[in-house]
């Protein structure tokens, strides 16, 4: 099964779900705003990818979070912010059997699904 995890207004979300679509591609969507994410889910993606991956430090939420929490990230710090903040998780984060990508770009889409 492909979930696709994210947030509906979040323009790479639209875009990723449009190409899914497009390549008639059945998934389901999770919103983590609405459905929040799950720690142990979270916990995986981090062991797969980094923290480093998943962290969007570029976002406005990251950003106005008090300087004391972003000081000194690790693993665990790194996550606890994910979970405090969903919209801090990069978008999407897509898993599909094996595969686990963060962030769209369609030629790794492509890749992922041997299309």
């Amino acid at each position: 099964m492909t979930i696709l995890y994210g947030i509906p207004n979040c323009d790479t979300v639209k875009k990723a779900r449009t190409w899914l679509a497009a390549q008639g591609i059945d998934y389901a969507f999770h919103d983590y705003k609405k459905a929040g994410v799950d720690a142990a889910a979270l916990r995986g993606w981090v062991d797969r990818l980094g923290w480093e991956v998943l962290l969007n430090r570029a976002g406005t939420t990251f950003r106005a979070l008090p300087d004391a929490d972003k000081a000194d990230l690790n693993t665990d710090t790194a996550i606890a912010i994910m979970l405090a903040n969903p919209s801090t998780i990069k978008r999407p984060v897509l898993e599909s059997g094996d595969v686990l990508l963060a962030g769209f770009k369609p030629d790794t889409y492509l890749s992922a699904f041997n299309r």
